[in-house]
């Protein structure tokens, strides 16, 4: 049966202790968002809040606007309507880029120099993001890439560009992580790591945005799940583990 046509903001985030956030802690808040891409809606009216402390997962169909919404989420999509604020900004024409050094996205295509050796990537970012080299080769060691480290990105598999993005947001210790169809490519032993990292996030007082199109994938990691249909986000359910969001 199709879930329930709630709308996803109406929802109170819970934590895994079943806590409830405050209002204080909301760090994203998408009221009536519309995006138009190439004169096509991919959201109509979308409302979400994403609270400190919480993973929230996103699912849909192909096509349904899911990464779209993550896009919006790391400001590197203005709404056409609505009104959209991520960590304390406005996403509109420039104004939403303060917030992007505290997002981490992880998408389809692996954010590696190709020419690059892995090493090099996690370096440059370091160097990006005023942190110490020796951050990036711990990193890599944490996701068991240290053997590889000399091996340039574009002779990667697609597991070991996956993890060395998880190794990125690792060192980059970000407030938002927007993760995109994470566990493709990932191995069974890897998947732990996906885990690890949201864990860490959620450590910090940080929020998760993690998109699938298998439900499966995410249960026991989201505390609650929002499905997207036809542009809008509705309340689909629960993670494994968290109370009913209310």
């Amino acid at each position: 049966m199709p879930p329930t046509a709630q709308p996803a903001d109406s929802a109170e985030a819970t934590g895994r202790d079943g806590a409830r956030a405050s209002p204080e802690t909301v760090l994203a808040r998408l009221e009536g968002v519309g995006v138009t891409i190439r004169r096509t809606p991919i959201l109509r009216d979308l409302s979400l809040r994403l609270h400190a402390g919480e993973a929230v997962g996103v699912l849909g169909a192909n096509g349904s606007g899911k990464t779209t919404l993550l896009h919006v989420l790391a400001t590197l999509v203005v709404p056409c309507a609505g009104r959209a604020e991520v960590l304390g900004h406005e996403v509109a024409s420039g104004s939403g880029t303060p917030a992007r050094p505290r997002i981490a996205l992880v998408g389809h295509q692996p954010a590696l120099y190709p020419q690059l050796s892995l090493g090099e990537n996690l370096r440059f970012v370091a160097q990006l993001s005023g942190r110490d080299a020796g951050k990036a080769d711990r990193a890599l060691a944490a996701v068991g890439l240290a053997g590889a480290a000399h091996r340039r990105a574009e002779s990667c598999s697609q597991g070991m560009a996956r993890r060395a993005e998880l190794a990125r947001v690792l060192m980059v210790e970000p407030t938002m992580l927007l993760l995109d169809e994470i566990h493709a490519g990932l191995d069974r032993d890897a998947t732990g790591l996906v885990d690890e990292v949201v864990a860490r996030v959620r450590g910090r007082g940080g929020v998760c945005v993690l998109v699938s199109h298998e439900p499966d994938r995410l249960a026991g990691l989201a505390d609650r799940l929002v499905r997207i249909i036809d542009g809008h986000a509705v309340r689909a359910g629960v993670g494994q583990g968290s109370e009913a969001a209310r």
